[in-house]
């Protein structure tokens, strides 16, 4: 499994028995994992010790309203969250999204439809966290391209990755055992000459877009990302 693949934690917050089980059941079969809110007095502070992936949240719950919860739920986390509700108004579904909704459905809802939802909201999430802004680039590492202007330069899978980590790391030392670890968490058996020649073919590639000497050695302790 490489590291990313976790089965991610959908938190069902939804106070009939019979719902719970049917999606539940509907979830774990997709290979999800399925967690089940049962402490609806404090709701939101059990959604932040769960810390799910995803919400599938109710509009009709003990205690709080659902979208009330939502509006408070977005003062500290942004978990993504479907609204799942047997209301099936524009209004609902408005309110819903301007506190802070990804996505809406109501009931009876098709299973497919839920699960594209669901599979929708994961890559919208994965490709925003692959993101980044570094000096004056924009690098894309779900693509594998660096961005500058109008150029764009490609990367290989192991220069994607090491970059990867060491912008995930900025301004830290990064040892050279640290980056072999986390190129064979991604499947990518390299030896330490391999290493070598991926970093100095990474510093090229960034020279071509004007960054030169941003990556710079530590001697006997790594590298450093400027």
């Amino acid at each position: 499994m490489k590291r990313g693949d976790f089965m991610k934690k959908i938190l069902i917050i939804e106070d009939e028995e019979s719902i719970c089980n049917e999606l539940s059941e509907l979830l774990k079969n997709s290979g999800y994992g399925a967690i089940v809110l049962e402490n609806f007095k404090d709701a939101k502070n059990e959604i932040l010790s769960i810390n799910p992936d995803l919400i599938l949240l109710d509009i009709n719950i003990p205690y709080i309203n659902g979208e009330l919860l939502l509006q408070n739920l977005r003062k500290e986390s942004n978990i993504p969250v479907i609204m799942v509700t047997s209301k099936n108004t524009e209004a609902d579904e408005v309110l819903s999204i301007s506190y802070g909704a990804d996505d809406y459905i109501t009931k009876p809802y098709n299973p497919t439809i839920l699960l594209l939802r669901i599979n929708n909201i994961f890559k919208r999430v994965e490709d925003h966290s692959n993101l980044y802004s570094y000096k004056d680039l924009t690098i894309n590492l779900q693509k594998g391209v660096i961005t500058k202007d109008k150029k764009e330069i490609s990367l290989t899978k192991n220069e994607m990755i090491i970059l990867g980590f060491l912008l995930n790391n900025r301004n830290k030392i990064v040892t050279r055992d640290e980056l072999m670890t986390e190129l064979w968490n991604n499947n990518e058996y390299i030896n330490d000459n391999a290493l070598t020649v991926n970093i100095s073919r990474l510093r090229n590639k960034l020279k071509e877009v004007e960054e030169e000497e941003v990556i710079e050695t530590k001697k006997g302790l790594g590298y450093i990302l400027l």
